[in-house]
């Protein structure tokens, strides 16, 4: 059987992907597919994270924008490490 995904990255350009399993947890090693073109790479999370909330896939500063399907989907307002718990706390979003 083959190994079941922690996270999926819409697009090869978003920086934040998706967990699509219960109980993730800090120092899990995250098997991530990339949806697009089902390519994979693997990442350390570094907090727990609830399923359906994001992770950074790379080191985002306050400021810098946050892309899941390849679009702008909000601010980042406080700066997340590289595996990186991504959610309401600092992410907000654009619209107002």
């Amino acid at each position: 059987m083959s190994e079941i995904p922690h996270l999926l990255v819409h697009e090869a350009a978003d920086n934040v992907g998706v967990v699509v399993v219960e109980g993730l947890t800090a120092g899990t090693d995250m098997l991530c597919v990339v949806t697009h073109d089902d390519s994979s790479f693997r990442l350390t999370a570094k907090a727990d994270v609830p399923i359906g909330h994001k992770v950074a896939l790379s080191d985002l500063k306050a400021g810098d924008t946050a892309i899941k399907y390849g679009e702008d989907i909000g601010r980042i307002t406080a700066d997340v490490e590289k595996g990186g718990h991504v959610h309401t706390h600092n992410c907000k979003t654009k619209r107002w």
